[in-house]
């Protein structure tokens, strides 16, 4: 049994926190609802901040594991490897913060209250933020938001290992340069269908205990004071019992930028009645004079900290050491010989292989004299990073992964070819100042390895990065600077080239994809990144990765950033043909499926059971992750959607059988208003190593499996 379901504990925890909380002034409860809640010494209440990060590791404190990006881990397509993940952080985390309580540290990013994952939908490739999420399926993102969540949280029936947060709630996704002053205008289908599913998984299946409104407005109310969504949806219709944070400073959005209240004392009076309890910020000290002016009352907030005290007894703050287990967790755990293998091992699942023309890969070292390293993220720690990271105790680049590869065994030649965004590297230099390295690199090597893309510079947060691009987005879809020029450059050598794209979201490399034999999407892989792009390029890791998020062809095609509808949007509603696939990625072995059938031919209440046989036909060990999407064969309705998955390892010629349960739910679809049911008709189940588009069975040459099923009538499902 965990926390999240025993009653008996929780209620003990809430009585004590009722207990607490009712002893304290209203001056007293209005500062412990600050992000860095003071201490009340005469209670025994030690100071606390709320204020942590655990995107892809503990960030913002030191030294800690840095593992790939969020985008990255998406693209593992792997349930077992997130929850894996999530405890692993939180198990840094309870090391850092015991031996900083030890030593009286009670500063910023080093509570217990991690606010991660972002499960926002990444629902246009241009938002800078997109690569903090889990790509552009509402699916995909629940899967692996629920068991990062129940990592994190841990399995102990008494206290929490660390708290989780889902953010930002909701239908959060740029632009950020507007973001605080934009109201996303959305239909009730597309609230229900797309933007909130995700949040809805994390708070009833994996317990979570914090959710984090968003900036924007929806439909007209700031995510951080709707009753809407925090009263409505969340905790009526939902059934969350945890606290609810606001993101930071988003309460003088309301008045600054969105101008729904007047100023401060309404603002903070109209965001702890919608049902917030905690401010990232200060303007909750306005909450004082709300409750003498009458805009809230006194027992709102008492309320409100009732359930952040709550919180804090979960995690074991008020008890005894020696008894929460948590607590004898040493700060040798942390960057441990363990924890850099988990991190290696992480970063190879993420890899995707986008193209390998006549096997050109894996590289063969023995047939290699001289190989050359080129381009703007080869050596650049940044385009490891990612966002919200840590301090790794060594970065390792691509340069670095591959010189360390090889060794003293193949000569490794390197030029940063061009600067990542400018036009040249040098400041006094004449633009393209790299070229005639490039072309001496190109000249004397055997085999070129591109290393392109981006870096959290480039997309990032608003506010939040020194980039040259739209606060935080991204202009295009193109790469930046002379990268084009560059990569074209060396193609003209005419030796084989490979090209290694670091980015947190989709690029429209359509020239690469004419031109270039063998493409490795490597997003942010986090600290050990070059290991394991080294150990992919030459054959002792296989890709097993599959793309979280569309790779379009052109900016062009994308409907306007600010419009929130689906319509002609990610794989489930665009009409016209990727680059890439949401779900593609292909590998060095290969695997044939056989032998699917279903357990009903009609939908009902139990769902529907779907079994097959996979074969590894290749000639190569290796993780496949098989893919089940849903089409409701009406008029109207969306392209196939991802509705189940399983990975699995095989060795050559080994067979394993696979079963992949589709509940009820995988075959409903929201309705106008956003009531969501499985109407009567016939549905189509696939069955593959990837979506059942057009351009994925050209890039595979595989035609997936489908089987036809039948709703004989129309069921609810809200």
């Amino acid at each position: 049994m965990q926390l999240r379901d025993n009653k008996e504990q929780i209620n003990e925890y809430k009585k004590r926190a009722k207990d607490l909380v009712g002893k304290m002034t209203l001056v007293e409860k209005v500062f412990q609802m600050l992000h860095d809640a003071p201490a009340i010494e005469r209670l025994g209440i030690p100071a606390y901040n709320w204020w942590n990060e655990g995107l892809h590791g503990v960030a913002r404190a030191g030294v800690a594991t840095m593992f790939p990006q969020a985008i990255a881990l998406a693209a593992a397509f792997d349930e077992d490897m997130m929850e894996t993940l999530g405890d692993a952080i939180a198990t840094e985390a309870r090391a850092k913060f015991n031996i900083q309580q030890e030593y009286g540290d009670h500063d910023i990013y080093k509570g217990l209250t991690m606010w991660s994952p972002n499960i926002n939908i990444f629902r246009d490739p241009r938002w800078g933020r997109g690569h903090e999420t889990y790509g552009e399926d509402p699916y995909l993102t629940s899967r692996l938001g629920v068991r990062y969540v129940e990592g994190m949280q841990g399995k102990d029936p008494n206290y929490l290992k660390v708290a989780a947060c889902a953010k930002h709630f909701a239908v959060h996704s740029g632009p950020e340069e507007l973001r605080h002053e934009f109201d996303a205008r959305v239909t009730q289908q597309d609230l229900y269908e797309t933007y909130l599913p995700a949040f809805q998984s994390l708070v009833q299946e994996a317990g979570v205990e914090s959710v984090m409104g968003a900036y924007n407005r929806v439909n007209g109310e700031p995510c951080n004071g709707s009753k809407t969504l925090l009263k409505d949806i969340l905790r009526d219709k939902w059934g969350f019992d945890g606290h609810v944070v606001t993101d930071c400073w988003a309460i003088k959005d309301f008045y600054e930028g969105h101008h729904v209240t007047s100023g401060p004392i309404d603002s903070v009076a109209l965001a702890v009645s919608a049902g917030c309890d905690v401010n990232c910020g200060t303007l909750f000290v306005y909450l004082v004079q709300a409750v003498e002016e009458g805009l809230i009352s006194e027992d709102i907030i008492t309320q409100a900290c009732e359930r952040l005290f709550t919180t804090r007894m979960k995690l074991g703050i008020f008890d005894d050491k020696k008894q929460v287990p948590f607590n004898q967790i040493p700060y040798s755990v942390v960057d441990s010989d363990e924890m850099k293998k988990l991190n290696l091992e992480i970063a190879e699942k993420t890899l995707v292989l986008l193209k390998n023309k006549d096997n050109m890969l894996p590289l063969k070292k023995e047939e290699i004299r001289t190989i050359g390293v080129i381009g703007p993220n080869a050596n650049n720690r940044r385009a490891l990073q990612g966002n919200y990271e840590g301090t790794a105790s060594r970065y390792v680049t691509v340069l670095e992964g591959i010189q360390d590869y090889l060794g003293e065994d193949v000569r490794v030649l390197y030029s940063e070819g061009c600067h990542l965004y400018k036009k040249k590297v040098s400041a006094l230099a004449r633009d393209n100042d790299r070229i005639s390295e490039v072309k001496a690199v190109c000249n004397e090597s055997d085999v070129i390895i591109a290393c392109l893309g981006l870096d959290a510079d480039l997309e990032g947060e608003e506010g939040d990065t020194g980039n040259e691009f739209a606060s935080g987005d991204k202009p295009n879809l193109s790469l930046p600077g002379l990268q084009q020029e560059l990569l074209e450059t060396i193609y003209s050598c005419g030796k084989p080239v490979v090209l290694v794209l670091l980015s947190g979201s989709a690029l429209a490399v359509s020239w690469a994809d004419e031109h270039i034999p063998a493409i490795i999407q490597g997003w942010y892989p986090g600290s050990q990144g070059g290991t394991a792009i080294a150990r992919t390029l030459f054959g002792d890791s296989v890709p097993e990765g599959k793309l979280p998020v569309t790779f379009y062809r052109t900016t062009e095609e994308l409907p306007e950033f600010t419009d929130y509808s689906m319509k002609n949007r990610t794989y489930r509603y665009m009409n016209t043909l990727p680059l890439y696939p949401f779900g593609y990625g292909l590998s060095y072995t290969d695997y044939e499926i056989s032998q699917v059938q279903v357990s009903n031919e009609s939908i009902t209440e139990e769902g529907i059971k779907v079994s097959c046989h996979v074969k590894n036909s290749g000639k190569y060990a290796g993780r496949t992750t098989v893919q089940a999407y849903v089409k409701a064969e009406q008029d109207g309705t969306p392209n196939p959607q991802l509705k189940g998955m399983k990975k699995l390892e095989l060795q050559p010629g080994e067979v394993k059988e696979v079963s992949i349960f589709l509940p009820l739910s995988a075959f409903s679809l929201c309705n106008e208003d956003g009531i969501r049911k499985v109407e009567k008709g016939t549905y189509t189940i696939y069955i593959g190593e990837s979506q059942p588009d057009a351009r994925s069975r050209e890039l595979t040459g595989k035609e997936p499996i489908n089987i036809v099923v039948k709703c004989n009538e129309t069921i609810d499902c809200s």
